[in-house]
């Protein structure tokens, strides 16, 4: 399979993801332990959909589905670093 530059940067999304996600230390807490975790984990998905409506591709369909992901990822990415603020465990 050939990666055209789209496809390298779903990869290098998803490797940033992972890096970011297994040098994380734990807290002990399931819900900040969650938030900290869901927030690289919803900008990887923001950057691969990124990279996707920067394709020059135009599937009405997927360019929908990627720009809601950017909207609404980008919402509960704020909305966990306000929550992990007034919980003081940035």
């Amino acid at each position: 399979m050939s990666e055209n530059k789209t496809s390298q940067a779903y990869m290098e999304a998803m490797k940033r993801m992972d890096d970011e996600m297994a040098s994380m230390p734990m807290s002990g807490e399931p819900g900040v332990d969650f938030a900290r975790m869901m927030i690289p984990h919803h900008q990887s998905a923001i950057d691969m959909a990124k990279a996707y409506l920067e394709s020059g591709e135009n599937d009405p369909t997927i360019r929908k589905i990627a720009e809601d992901v950017v909207a609404s990822q980008a919402r509960e990415i704020g909305e966990l670093r306000d929550w992990l603020t007034r919980k003081d465990a940035r």
